[in-house]
């Protein structure tokens, strides 16, 4: 676990190895105050295609696959929007970046998200279902990082339910009691 130095040094004779933190501790580590989830919220409330603007946004066109006829082998059809991690993770809330980061449309390499479509013949409708995909994948993650808010009812049905087990909890510790103290003899067991 220690390494020994070959000089000394300020350290001392032994340095321990760097402690590397992995990313799904940072994470997953501290919850999110109530200020951040509220403004998550109320942006993923706002969220639409349209939200995310397109100038960010790089868009290519490429022969679709498939049955289509003629119209495969001489029409681009197919879209593909590359979204620079860069410019468009400022855009969005904190608590979804981690989760944008590790959606599969998330290029590793590059740094982008790339979405393709190509469901449509005509690119005008595969740039929109590109744009849409997009959307929804903000969504996705949205649902994935931020909780939903709890209401007043049912925050007084989970303290109610949570008072219930701490009361059948004490009840099975008493009777856990009184059959040990049973066993040793304080149970009033007659022995005539």
């Amino acid at each position: 676990m220690f390494q020994r130095l070959s000089r000394p040094s300020t350290l001392g004779s032994f340095r321990a190895f760097p402690f590397q933190r992995s990313y799904a501790a940072a994470r997953h580590g501290a919850p999110a105050d109530e200020a951040d989830l509220s403004a998550a919220r109320t942006w993923l409330s706002n969220l639409s295609p349209t939200t995310i603007p397109r100038t960010i946004c790089q868009i290519s066109f490429s022969r679709s696959s498939g049955p289509g006829g003629q119209n495969v082998n001489k029409v681009s059809s197919k879209a593909t929007l590359r979204v620079p991690t860069s410019t468009l993770l400022p855009l969005l809330p904190a608590l979804l970046r981690p989760h944008i980061l590790a959606s599969r449309y998330h290029a590793a390499k590059s740094h982008d998200l790339v979405i393709q479509a190509d469901e449509s013949r005509k690119q005008a409708d595969n740039v929109e279902a590109c744009f849409r995909k997009l959307s929804e994948v903000v969504a996705e993650a949205g649902r994935e990082a931020v909780p939903g808010e709890t209401s007043a009812a049912q925050g007084k049905r989970v303290e109610g339910l949570q008072k219930a087990e701490a009361a059948g909890r004490r009840r099975m510790k008493e009777m856990q009691s009184k059959k040990k103290s049973a066993r040793r003899g304080g149970g009033g067991r007659d022995d005539g």
